[in-house]
């Protein structure tokens, strides 16, 4: 009698539809794999991010079929940092990098995806099961979808991560995200770090002309004051450069967006057999240099395992899921590390001052530290 074989929806279901999401789909679905790739919301979308990307991606998007130069970003090749007091420091760029929104970005690879045969549905996940060496992922309208193998690419924290039981999931993290576009005066080659008391916020141009603001802090500090205009005035704005920016500056935005409870805890790149990437695998700290990057990167490490896997060349789904821990924590590790120190250094104002003293008397100091924040050139 002839075995009944299993039927998938998808060789791949891809659980979110941001920068790892869309980037590995693209891959997959070049490789020949039936990919299905569900997210919440609708293109395009803003999103709390800085919105700067190290040219390190761009061989293996050009790989991939993806041109960013159709977009026409700024060509970031400058790094500046400032602390809370207003003295600074300035690097170039050792690869140099480029600026783009994620409204234009992620729906520039939305449309790229399905048009190299991604399924991408609008879908909210609340639930993925793993039984019988089958995944099956279940959305808010109670469809199904089932595959063999499942990504999560759904971002830094999502009502997933409780029902899959992930530790950090549980505790309340201090840290609230704000973004806002301007219309500015600000050097296209430039991106800055500005340091204030309780955060810091970055600087720099995307396309068009328009300017990214986007700042971290924690809710000590804002939570006496009672709303976000509040505190950009009398908080952020004690950094000059800051103040001069946003005395200057006309919001693009009806209001800034925010994020809260962004959680720097240690994350795992798998869980319950899901192969997570990007933010889902280990929240891509804004300090590691370009989480924006890193995600992409991600999205290669992962895509290229599962078509490994899918043509016999990794032996089973333990070969893969340890393959893909071994790469993340070997790509990602030091960079998240240097980001939580970054973090750290940045919570006081005393040593932000100290160590840029250092890095005044040997200026070599900073491109050093910048390239342990970012990657070598993704050659595929």
């Amino acid at each position: 009698m002839t075995p009944v074989r299993m039927t998938y929806n998808a060789d791949v279901v891809i659980v979110g539809g941001g920068l790892a999401g869309l980037t590995a789909g693209i891959h997959l679905a070049r490789a020949g794999m039936q990919v299905l790739l569900l997210e919440k919301h609708s293109y395009p979308q803003h999103k709390v991010c800085g919105e700067y990307i190290s040219n390190e991606v761009l061989p293996y998007l050009h790989y991939l079929g993806v041109s960013i130069d159709e977009l026409a970003p700024a060509r970031i090749s400058r790094f500046l940092l400032s602390t809370a007091a207003g003295k600074t420091v300035e690097s170039k760029l050792p690869l140099g990098g480029f600026g783009v929104s994620r409204y234009t970005l992620d729906h520039f690879l939305a449309r790229k995806a399905k048009s190299v045969g991604v399924a991408l549905r609008q879908a909210d996940v609340t639930d993925i099961q793993f039984a019988n060496d089958v995944f099956t992922v279940t959305t808010a309208t109670d469809q199904t979808y089932t595959a063999k193998i499942v990504l999560g690419a759904y971002g830094k924290r999502s009502q997933l991560d409780k029902r899959l039981n992930r530790p950090f999931a549980s505790r309340e993290s201090g840290w609230l995200g704000v973004k806002a576009h301007y219309q500015a005066d600000f050097p296209n080659d430039l991106v800055a770090l500005h340091n204030f008391d309780g955060g810091y916020c970055g600087l720099s141009q995307v396309e068009n002309g328009i300017v990214n603001a986007c700042y971290l802090t924690n809710y000590r500090s804002f939570k006496a004051f009672r709303n976000i205009e509040s505190f950009q005035q009398q908080v952020l704005a004690k950094n000059p450069f800051l103040n001069d920016f946003f005395a200057r500056a006309t919001p693009v935005f009806a209001k800034p967006l925010t994020i809260s409870q962004i959680s720097f805890d240690r994350k795992s790149p798998v869980e319950n057999h899901i192969l997570m990437c990007g933010d889902t695998a280990g929240l891509i700290h804004p300090l590691c240099g370009n989480g924006m990057a890193m995600a992409i990167h991600s999205a290669k490490l992962v895509s290229e395992l599962v078509i490994a896997y899918f043509s016999g060349k990794l032996a089973n789904r333990t070969a893969l899921e340890k393959h893909y821990t071994h790469q993340w924590s070997s790509e990602f590790k030091t960079r998240l590390l240097t980001g939580r120190i970054a973090q750290t250094v940045l919570a006081y104002p005393g040593i932000t001052g100290v160590l840029l003293k250092s890095v005044q008397r040997t200026p070599g100091i900073l491109p050093i530290i910048i390239k342990q924040t970012h990657g070598k050139p993704l050659l595929v």
